[in-house]
């Protein structure tokens, strides 16, 4: 089981299958939005958008309102969107252990 919330996602960039396929390729996932980014402006300060980069290498990324919790899972990737999703992200994976 794997848990990433807010910008950890990013972690995955550079994860490749044997294949040559990104870890994130067909998968569903969540991390810190572009708009979130904007609004602490650090777009120009981050070395990529999590939001456009996953997406750019074929994840299926999903977002609430700015600071909203929102918590996707995809087999055993857990991801959140936020800060605020922390709990909710700890929630579910603790859920998965019982």
């Amino acid at each position: 089981m794997v848990g990433a919330v807010c910008h950890a996602p990013g972690a995955f960039k550079n994860v490749k299958f044997e294949n040559g396929d990104s870890f994130v390729k067909g998968k569903n996932f969540t991390g810190f939005s572009n708009t979130e980014e904007e609004a602490v402006k650090l777009t120009d300060v981050v070395p990529f958008l999590l939001e456009t980069e996953l997406q750019n290498q074929g994840g299926h990324y999903s977002k609430t309102d700015d600071w909203g919790v929102h918590v996707v899972e995809d087999g055993l990737l857990i991801t959140g969107q936020n800060p605020a999703s922390s709990e909710k992200v700890a929630e579910k994976m603790i859920s998965r252990l019982n």
